[in-house]
């Protein structure tokens, strides 16, 4: 900002310093001009939304203490903060004429706010004042508006000049397990725009039946709620890498729902590139163990039971065979009947009363269906390790089918 006149700065000096404690209604004031007129802004999540408060009150408070003359940098640090703030929004996807829109909102709401200070003080001269201070704050203003859009188009052109091939290439590196390169971790890292240094997810999508992809393109539908991943295909299924950040892993999986016509496995959260080889594997293996075409979405600590199970075909089978036998063998109306009613005894914890509290029927009823389950099998109910057989065996025929 140019220097003013001292009797100019004089008088900032008195009518900016109140403006400091009005930093948090001036931002709220400005955020709700944004979210009411910039549909860009409302469609981000509310990390985006938290870090747009963040990022426009430094700026406010940059501003004001510029007013106050406590800047010697030669503004500096704001056409650096403009920069940042250029490039961020282009990662996030804001349009730039919504950003730029919003960098002069801050400087009207500024100014304003020093008019609404100057009328309380009723001083005479202060229009003098403020009509010299005026040219100089939007002067600054398109000056920085001016630095925002260039950081904006220069990181724009980068992500744009990432072509789905190279995106594949850095994927397939770090499923392969480059992620303990450091070279090509910070190569990554830089091309993508992706943290990898933090904790990450990894999310497995079988296609659908036509081949298709299960999810509905998952990094930008991320994206607007302020989640940086990278997708591509391995194995013929969907694969992501996402950066959690400081987000819980729920809201992500709660997103990811949202978007899911089919199965999606997701990994355990893990720290750095170097483990996202083995994410991979446990979100591929969670996939797997469920159903075709069932849109649902499950970590492998939901399903390691079943993960077990789809890892060994062989021991499963023979777990089956050996445990239920001769009851999968039965008439398809006696078995089904037979199974539900195993299933949930097994969910009463043995008890015959509460299974025939779930299945709307006699307690009776439960206890003649059980005798016949174990003449069956040759297993006994009152017997722990059989219970635990026939709850794995159960898991595996379901998943056979």
């Amino acid at each position: 900002m140019q220097p003013f006149r001292p009797e100019v700065s004089a008088r900032l000096a008195q009518l900016a310093p109140p403006l400091l404690s009005q930093l948090d209604e001036m931002t709220s004031r400005m955020i709700s001009i944004l979210e009411r007129t910039e549909g860009a802004y409302t469609e981000q999540g509310p990390v985006v939304r938290a870090e747009l408060f963040e990022s426009s009150r430094a700026n406010l408070e940059r501003a004001v203490r510029t007013l106050m003359g406590d800047s010697d940098d030669g503004g500096r640090a704001a056409l650096a903060a403009a920069r940042e703030v250029g490039s961020r929004r282009a990662i996030q996807g804001v349009p730039l004429e919504t950003v730029l829109r919003a960098y002069r909102l801050g400087g009207q709401v500024t100014w304003e706010a020093l008019r609404a200070t100057a009328r309380a003080a009723e001083a005479p001269g202060d229009s003098d004042v403020l009509l010299e201070v005026a040219g100089s704050v939007w002067h600054v203003n398109d000056v920085q508006c001016a630095a925002l859009a260039e950081a904006y188009r220069t990181e724009e052109r980068r992500l744009a000049g990432i072509d789905d091939q190279a995106r594949q290439q850095v994927l397939d590196g770090l499923l392969g397990g480059r992620g303990g390169d450091p070279v090509f971790v910070r190569t990554a890292s830089e091309l993508l725009a992706l943290p990898l240094d933090g904790r990450l997810v990894c999310a497995v999508a079988p296609p659908d039946e036509s081949g298709g992809p299960n999810l509905d393109d998952p990094g930008a539908r991320l994206l607007k709620r302020g989640v940086r991943s990278v997708w591509g295909w391995r194995s013929g299924a969907q694969v992501g890498v996402v950066a959690l950040g400081t987000r819980q892993v729920g809201d992500v999986l709660a997103w990811l729902t949202e978007l899911a016509g089919g199965p999606v496995g997701v990994s355990a959260v893990v720290d750095g590139a170097a483990a996202v080889a083995s994410a991979w594997r446990l979100a591929d293996t969670a996939a797997r163990t469920l159903p075709p075409g069932q849109p649902r979405v499950v970590t492998i600590d939901d399903r390691l039971p079943e993960a077990l199970l789809s890892s060994s075909p062989e021991i499963t089978r023979r777990l089956v065979e050996q445990s239920l036998g001769r009851l999968l063998d039965l008439p398809a109306d006696e078995r089904d009947v037979l199974l539900d009613t195993l299933t949930a005894v097994l969910a009463a914890d043995g008890s015959p009363t509460r299974a025939a509290d779930q299945l709307y029927c006699h307690r009776n009823t439960v206890m003649h269906r059980l005798r016949r389950i174990e003449q069956v099998t040759g297993r006994s109910v009152a017997d722990p390790r059989s219970r635990l057989l026939w709850q794995l065996a159960l898991l595996g025929a379901d998943h056979h089918r």
